[in-house]
């Protein structure tokens, strides 16, 4: 039997209307419809998909090279960038 993938864990910050929604599409369509078990299911596999979308534009669909924990900053997103950030795309 093959070892279980070690869990790493990060947490996204959300605006309550962010969370809101996000918990209503898994409510709503992610389970069992999607597949999706659990809420973090639902988002471990929407941000899959946008890092593989990523690659294709901009690594040639190959998986970049591993950033290793502790590498980025860390903490919730500024004021200045939240106003600068385009969520709806």
């Amino acid at each position: 039997m093959p070892k279980p993938k070690k869990i790493a864990a990060f947490t996204p910050y959300y605006t309550e209307e962010q969370a809101d929604q996000v918990r209503a599409a898994f409510v709503n369509a992610g389970r069992p419809e999607e597949g999706d078990a659990s809420v973090s299911d639902f988002i471990v596999r929407a941000s899959m998909r946008e890092a593989k979308r990523l690659q294709r534009k901009y690594n040639g669909g190959k998986p970049w090279p591993p950033v290793k924990a502790g590498e980025l900053r860390r903490g919730q997103r500024t004021i200045d960038e939240m106003q600068h950030r385009n969520e709806e795309t």
